[in-house]
């Protein structure tokens, strides 16, 4: 019996490692001499690169850099020596959750600091460079990001601008001249769900704006600036990548990375997946269980267990979901390749202790699938 346990974090509880652990342990009480294979996923937000690096037998790094409103961040990313590959979370240099809700400012945040992350890359000797855009606390298309890595963003008077995206709107011209020449020998791949165009009533300003702190009027003007900035890239570049599909992402992360970088655009939890070496693990298994926190009609999204199941389908594995609940439109879901879902909870229980009990929850259900397959099997 082969059994591939692939399950994301569950977010305030339990890292995608420690699902799996405790999974593994259900399994086993069941299963004790079953083949029980752990692969920790991600689908390109936060606990990426921790999954990736449990996986890969990687490195964790830590760089200190800019946080998104200036301070210092010590933020950490994942190397794997043996393919010269990076792995960033933007987050961790230029994220939400280092803002507190009363600084949340969409307007001067920056990310100045992932740019920093990805010249730590470089100096690293990366080859490759993937980067998981989800959680940006920033607006400015990333320009904050390319100044760091030599780009010269110039106001009329041919002065620096200031971080942030509104000061976009002071943009008179770019100097490539200092670009780090070291990026055009560097693959860059882009792992996120996220499809909104730069600009426009579905763009990054519009649509993610006010959850960093921008009010209506503000939104509007950095949507403005944000389309300058656009029409200053694309004639200093040649090309205008500011509708193309996830040009909007991170507010406007993506669209630099397009643009300056050349970077290809993958759903998150495929990024993982090629990295953990998904499709081989699941291949001549009986069963794959897969899990996240809440499990619902988002999930169809792109997020971890649509994308398990969509590898363990092409080669006619099942799979089981155990989540910590299932919400609304779930079972939408069984048409795109889960076979049966389950919720932690065994009874009434608060979130705060669904989450502290989660270890054990999540090694009880995993044990009753066991059980509840073995009888369906007839195993004696």
């Amino acid at each position: 019996m082969k059994i591939v346990i692939a399950p994301d974090s569950f977010k305030d509880s339990l890292s995608a490692q420690g699902v799996a652990d405790a999974i593994a342990l259900g399994l086993a009480e069941v299963w004790p001499d079953a083949q029980l294979v752990k692969c920790p996923m991600a689908d390109g937000g936060e606990g990426t690169v921790e999954s990736v690096l449990a996986a890969c037998d990687g490195e964790l790094r830590r760089t200190d850099v800019r946080g998104p409103l200036g301070e210092t961040v010590n933020a950490a990313w994942g190397w794997l020596p043996h393919n010269h590959t990076a792995i960033i979370e933007m987050a961790e240099a230029s994220g939400l959750q280092l803002v507190p809700l009363d600084r949340r400012d969409a307007c001067i945040s920056s990310t100045f600091g992932t740019g920093e992350l990805i010249r730590a890359a470089l100096d690293a000797g990366a080859q490759r460079v993937i980067l998981a855009i989800g959680g940006s606390a920033t607006n400015d298309a990333g320009a904050g990001a390319m100044q760091a890595l030599g780009v010269k963003l110039l106001d009329a008077q041919g002065e620096e601008l200031a971080p942030g995206g509104l000061s976009l709107a002071q943009l008179a011209g770019i100097d490539l001249d200092g670009i780090d020449p070291r990026l055009s020998a560097v693959r860059f791949d882009i792992a996120a769900d996220v499809d909104n165009p730069l600009c426009g009533p579905h763009g990054a300003s519009a649509i993610f704006g006010p959850q960093k702190g921008a009010t209506p009027a503000q939104v509007e003007q950095l949507d403005r600036a944000l389309g300058s900035f656009a029409e200053h890239c694309a004639t200093a570049l040649g090309k205008d990548v500011r509708d193309e599909p996830g040009s909007g992402a991170a507010g406007g992360l993506g669209f630099a990375a397009k643009a300056f970088l050349g970077a290809r655009f993958k759903a998150g939890v495929d990024v993982v997946a090629e990295l953990v070496g998904l499709a081989g693990a699941v291949k001549n298994a009986n069963l794959v269980i897969t899990g996240e926190g809440r499990f619902d009609a988002q999930t169809l999204r792109g997020k971890t267990p649509f994308g398990v199941a969509r590898i363990a389908r092409q080669q006619g594995v099942p799979v089981i979901v155990i989540a910590g609940t299932l919400g609304d439109g779930y079972q939408q879901l069984y048409a795109h390749g889960i076979d049966a879902a389950f919720a932690l909870a065994s009874g009434p229980m608060t979130l705060q202790q669904a989450c502290a009990d989660a270890p054990r929850l999540l090694r009880e259900r995993a044990s009753d699938v066991a059980r509840v397959w073995r009888m369906a099997s007839r195993e004696p």
